[in-house]
């Protein structure tokens, strides 16, 4: 199982939505998926309606990608097939930006919705690089992407 970033620009007005989630999110991703070992890949996505599982032709030029542990994705699996079809938090993403906003108690973003699968507490805190981050570093096997700071250049020791 792996995790997928979104890191590129889509055309048009998505392309808008796109970086100024990585302008708030402060980091290279946009969107998120999480990519089963049959190939199919769960997420919540505003422009499927809300939390699926399809499948999807990855370009590597426009993701990065995080291997995780084979024993996390029975659970990921039941959590997917549960939460299916549920709506899109579009709302919760404007928490990021504006603390007044609650997410919602029944829809879900994307990095709310991975997280929700791997069993993190509070799911909606996680945006798509803050995510990224924390997966990094619990399965630290990883070498560092493209677009994230190392320990030292986060501490300004670079």
């Amino acid at each position: 199982m792996r995790a997928a970033f979104y890191k590129a620009t889509r055309p048009g007005w998505r392309g808008i939505y796109s970086w100024l989630v990585r302008k708030v999110d402060r980091g290279p991703y946009s969107h998120c998926e999480l990519i089963f070992g049959d190939g199919l890949s769960g997420s919540a996505s505003w422009m499927d309606g809300g939390v699926r599982t399809k499948r999807i032709e990855y370009d590597a030029g426009k993701w990065d990608f995080i291997e995780l542990p084979d024993h996390l994705e029975a659970e990921a699996r039941l959590w997917f097939g549960k939460h299916d079809g549920q709506g899109y938090d579009l709302l919760g993403n404007l928490r990021f930006v504006w603390w007044l906003v609650r997410e919602s108690k029944k829809d879900w973003f994307c990095s709310e919705a991975m997280a929700a699968a791997l069993g993190h507490l509070e799911p909606w805190r996680h945006g798509p690089n803050g995510l990224a981050a924390v997966l990094r570093s619990v399965y630290p096997q990883q070498p560092a992407q493209a677009g994230f700071l190392t320990p030292a250049e986060s501490r300004g020791a670079a």
